[in-house]
């Protein structure tokens, strides 16, 4: 992905995103920080879920390709270094953190096996790296499918199955030691793809899908016209109900992945 694209996500990014305290807590907890410890958040973005996590003690390098999502992180996190840079090139030195953390960022790497190594080179032996992202199998479980198929198709190819995550992980040297599935929660504070799953009428407002990447990136105009226009009648309707119920499921909405540095 070209850094002219991150710029454009981040683009009005804080409009709508902010770090969900049930998420933060869930980062932390996965994390198991040490005391004293360093950490990394890759593809930090805006820094919402650094900066949540550094209120409870933690100490940050954040790390992100997009002028734009930088210049908004850093007016926040005074105290936190900053590096400009993808994943797959990170400018640190070796076993420098801890662990780290990455949150829906996967899908926007470029060379996921080429990132996975360098994150794998700038941990301790033994850290933990924290992914919060999704399966093509989530993904295409959501009700969204329904009103924009061909984008949330697109959407889907971007990360890889579970097995061929862990199959990428364990080439990077990563063993997968935890998954844990989330399923989105009306009071969700950060707005994301599904976050507004049990809130259909968000998805009219465009400030909503310009805070997610499948609307920004993903999406093409005609299909999200089309889309928006049945989604508004079936909410008049009624028939949103239904198609809700359709797609509801045990898979998790979005999922939570442990690793461990090997030694």
């Amino acid at each position: 992905m070209t850094d002219i694209v991150y710029d454009k996500v981040g683009i009005g990014y804080n409009t709508t995103r902010r770090a969900d305290p049930y998420l933060a807590g869930r980062l932390y907890s996965l994390l198991s920080p040490v005391p004293g410890g360093l950490y990394a958040d890759i593809g930090c973005g805006t820094g919402n879920y650094l900066s949540a996590l550094s209120d409870m003690g933690l100490r940050f390098y954040g790390i992100e390709p997009s002028e734009v999502m930088l210049a908004e992180a850093k007016a926040r996190n005074h105290t936190t270094t900053f590096i400009k840079a993808k994943a797959e090139s990170i400018p640190l030195d070796d076993h420098l953190f801890d662990g780290a953390m990455a949150t829906f960022t996967l899908h926007h790497w470029t060379d996921m096996q080429q990132g996975l190594t360098e994150v794998n080179r700038i941990l301790k032996p033994g850290a933990p790296l924290v992914i919060l992202s999704w399966t093509p199998e989530q993904i295409l479980s959501y009700w969204l499918c329904h009103y924009f198929p061909r984008m949330m198709q697109r959407s889907s190819i971007t990360t890889p199955p579970l097995d061929e995550m862990e199959t990428i992980l364990n080439r990077s040297g990563f063993t997968l030691s935890a998954t844990e599935k989330y399923f989105v929660q009306p009071d969700l504070q950060d707005h994301f793809l599904y976050s507004n799953k049990f809130r259909p009428e968000q998805y009219l407002r465009p400030e909503v899908r310009n805070g997610a990447s499948s609307f920004t990136i993903y999406a093409e105009a005609d299909e999200v016209a089309s889309g928006l226009a049945l989604l508004e009648a079936d909410i008049a309707s009624g028939k949103i109900n239904e198609v809700m119920k359709q797609y509801e499921n045990d898979l998790g909405d979005y999922l939570f992945l442990v690793a461990t540095r090997q030694s």
